[in-house]
């Protein structure tokens, strides 16, 4: 049975540290450098000074341990298979037939079709700790409020999820099992920034009987390290799993990356571990000199968003920058505090994906291996075209496969479909193009 590492709960006049040999302070402040911390109104310091301490408790209870480690087993399904991906593999190989090892990491098997449960479950169960009985929280392309609703109906919990009108007209699979399962979906103008948004301000106005569950590594501290916290099971699995395959660790680690549950799940285990290389993917959209994309950690400058600071999407006037991507999931405007200082740090390294290669990925890993890759993990995918040729032989990767991609396979179609008519179109010279026929249509 899986069972978080125990910490010790910090007191309002001492400090709690996680140091590793990557030189990362961790205090009861949540920086992380100069990244973190809790930029909220004196309202919300009590609120969040409780969760904290009621988080901490929580990891030091054996039976909530116990709980959600039987839980994590019987109805999310963990652990998740670490999967050699033989056909992929041999794709990527060299000429030759050198080259490194494919693993996918199966997240995408989870009950609900992605990571996003591992946190949803933990945190709907403290927030029951609490006798919090209202959870709100906000979704981009649906899977972390699919997950929110799935735990909040095993619990008996009432779920309110906010999700942006155009998110909704591209993932109306998720709307419908968000439904069926009892959450109440309420649409918001705009896209996940802005449904974050009204989910702060709801959580707000009912402060002693909701609870605001984040899907992401970011807003104020304790939420970054909470998230980090419930998804560090993907990679103490990896941990276990590369020792029983191989006997040893994996060489690269790879993610893609939005706000960062998905990466730093991957990643945290690994952090002391100086000979892993960890590789974060990020949305290039249209290209990132286009100005549509959501390649925060690529072009992001630092700042203040939802209540801590890391880098963000914004313009030379502080205001915020909408995001852009093919994967819904991964249009956020920020980024967590932790991945903000792996970034300067120089113990991660990110690089940023365009659409058109994430959908050939996606097609990629279809035909190859007969498996849907959310169009998020994808970017994650498509990476390995640039990285395999500079990895030794024998090399051992593991890609997270984040999230499952049926919910994708209409927005892929509708890809294909307009570059079938732009190739008609520039027949005749239309001065269309299939991204302004794209724009269009989502």
């Amino acid at each position: 049975m899986f069972k978080f590492s125990k910490q010790k709960t910090p007191s309002s006049s001492a400090s709690c540290s996680l140091s590793y040999k990557s030189n990362i302070s961790y205090s009861s402040s949540g920086k992380f450098g100069e990244f973190g911390g809790k930029f909220v109104p004196e309202l919300l310091m009590t609120c969040l000074d409780d969760l904290e301490h009621e988080f901490y408790k929580a990891l030091n209870d054996v039976k909530f341990q116990e709980e959600l480690g039987t839980s994590l087993t019987d109805y999310v399904g963990r652990e998740t298979p670490l999967y050699y991906a033989e056909r992929l593999t041999k794709h990527h190989k060299g000429k030759d037939g050198c080259g490194p090892e494919i693993y996918l990491k199966r997240e995408d098997l989870n009950h609900g079709g992605a990571h996003k449960i591992n946190n949803a479950l933990g945190q709907a169960m403290l927030a029951k700790r609490m006798g919090r009985m209202s959870i709100v929280t906000a979704t981009g392309a649906g899977q972390h409020g699919v997950a929110t609703a799935a735990v909040c109906a095993k619990l008996g919990l009432s779920c309110i999820v906010f999700m942006g009108n155009l998110d909704i007209q591209r993932q109306p699979s998720n709307v419908r099992l968000m439904k069926l399962l009892g959450a109440q979906v309420k649409s918001v103008d705009g896209n996940y920034k802005d449904a974050s948004s009204e989910a702060v301000r709801e959580w707000v106005s009912n402060l002693e009987t909701s609870y605001h569950l984040p899907g992401s590594v970011i807003g104020p501290h304790p939420c970054p390290t909470m998230v980090r916290e419930f998804q560090s099971v993907i990679g103490k699995e990896v941990r276990k799993q590369a020792m029983e395959k191989w006997g040893g660790k994996p060489d690269v680690l790879v993610a893609c990356v939005g706000g960062g549950s998905n990466a730093m799940g991957l990643f945290h285990e690994f952090i002391q571990d100086e000979d892993v290389k960890l590789v974060g993917v990020e949305a290039a959209g249209y290209g990132l000199e286009s100005g549509r994309h959501s390649a925060t950690l690529s072009k992001g400058i630092v700042g203040v968003y939802h209540g801590t600071m890391s880098y963000l999407l914004q313009d030379d006037e502080g205001q915020i920058i909408g995001p852009y991507s093919i994967g819904v999931g991964l249009e956020c405007p920020g980024v967590g505090p932790e991945l903000s200082y792996l970034k300067d740090n120089g113990r991660a390294k990110f690089h940023a994906i365009t659409d058109e290669e994430a959908l050939h990925a996606y097609k990629r890993l279809c035909r190859l291996e007969g498996i849907f890759p959310a169009l998020e993990a994808s970017h994650a995918l498509a990476f390995l075209e640039k990285l395999c040729p500079t990895l030794p032989d024998g090399s051992k990767v593991v890609v997270s496969c984040s999230g499952r991609g049926d919910k994708d396979a209409a927005t892929v179609q509708k890809f294909d479909n307009l570059h079938a008519i732009t190739a008609l179109m520039a027949k005749s010279n239309s001065s269309n193009t299939s991204k302004d026929l794209f724009d269009s249509e989502v």
